[in-house]
């Protein structure tokens, strides 16, 4: 079994892994907004939009399977012993 202190610096490093996670998402949403906005063609457009809502929604279940994650080991911390 694990100490409260392994449970401790898995959740920090868990919230470091979400705040990375966000980042990506919002780096990855002005990149393809700059690519739709001069991308030449409808349908090229449109392809990067397709893109840029399927990646958004990838970094989005990332970030739910890190929370699911922190609040496992928040629970986990509080069955720990010292």
């Amino acid at each position: 079994m694990s100490t409260k202190a392994y449970y401790q610096k898995q959740i920090i490093d868990l919230r470091a892994r979400m705040a990375r996670e966000k980042e990506a998402m919002k780096r990855d949403n002005e990149s393809y907004a700059r690519l739709i906005k001069s991308a030449s063609s409808p349908s090229t457009k449109a392809s990067y939009r397709k893109s840029k809502v399927d990646k958004a929604e990838s970094h989005k279940r990332n970030i739910e399977t890190i929370k699911r994650q922190i609040a496992q080991a928040q629970l986990n911390k509080v069955k720990a012993p010292k």
